[in-house]
Protein backbone atom coordinates (compact mmCIF):
# COMPACT_ATOMS: atom_id res chain seq x y z
CA UNK A 1 0.00 0.00 0.00
CA UNK A 2 1.78 3.09 -0.98
CA UNK A 3 1.51 6.61 1.03
CA UNK A 4 -0.18 9.64 -0.57
CA UNK A 5 1.33 12.93 -0.36
CA UNK A 6 -0.33 14.49 2.45
CA UNK A 7 -0.32 18.40 2.95
CA UNK A 8 -0.72 20.50 6.26
CA UNK A 9 -1.97 23.46 6.15
CA UNK A 10 -0.84 24.64 9.86
CA UNK A 11 0.57 28.43 8.64
CA UNK A 12 -0.57 28.21 5.74
CA UNK A 13 -1.34 31.10 4.13
CA UNK A 14 -4.73 33.14 2.52
CA UNK A 15 -4.69 35.55 0.07
CA UNK A 16 -6.72 38.23 0.47
CA UNK A 17 -8.42 39.00 -2.82
CA UNK A 18 -10.62 42.23 -1.45
CA UNK A 19 -9.13 45.37 0.14
CA UNK A 20 -12.27 45.70 2.21
CA UNK A 21 -11.72 42.15 3.60
CA UNK A 22 -7.79 42.81 4.43
CA UNK A 23 -8.51 46.39 6.49
CA UNK A 24 -11.45 44.36 7.98
CA UNK A 25 -9.41 41.79 9.02
CA UNK A 26 -6.62 44.06 10.31
CA UNK A 27 -9.08 45.61 12.06
CA UNK A 28 -10.25 42.66 13.76
CA UNK A 29 -6.48 41.67 14.40
CA UNK A 30 -5.67 45.32 15.99
CA UNK A 31 -9.08 45.23 18.14
CA UNK A 32 -7.77 41.92 19.60
CA UNK A 33 -4.55 42.87 19.89
CA UNK A 34 -6.05 46.48 22.08
CA UNK A 35 -7.83 43.86 24.02
CA UNK A 36 -5.55 41.37 25.10
CA UNK A 37 -2.93 44.15 25.70
CA UNK A 38 -5.45 46.63 28.42
CA UNK A 39 -6.46 42.93 30.04
CA UNK A 40 -5.67 43.12 33.53
CA UNK A 41 -4.25 39.54 33.65
CA UNK A 42 -1.92 40.54 31.43
CA UNK A 43 -0.82 43.90 32.41
CA UNK A 44 2.59 44.59 33.18
CA UNK A 45 3.87 41.41 31.89
CA UNK A 46 5.49 40.31 28.73
CA UNK A 47 2.96 38.95 27.29
CA UNK A 48 1.03 42.04 27.50
CA UNK A 49 4.19 43.98 26.24
CA UNK A 50 4.09 41.43 23.30
CA UNK A 51 0.52 42.08 22.51
CA UNK A 52 0.94 46.02 22.75
CA UNK A 53 3.28 45.83 20.50
CA UNK A 54 1.12 43.53 18.10
CA UNK A 55 -1.29 45.68 17.89
CA UNK A 56 0.95 48.50 17.68
CA UNK A 57 2.41 47.67 14.13
CA UNK A 58 -1.35 46.76 12.97
CA UNK A 59 -2.29 50.52 13.49
CA UNK A 60 1.25 51.22 11.84
CA UNK A 61 -0.44 48.78 8.53
CA UNK A 62 -4.01 50.59 9.07
CA UNK A 63 -2.70 53.93 8.78
CA UNK A 64 -0.23 53.18 5.63
CA UNK A 65 -3.40 52.23 3.76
Amino acid sequence: MAMENQYCRVGSVKPMNNEEQSIALLEYLYQNFIEKSSNIQYANTKLGDFFESKALKFEKLLKNL
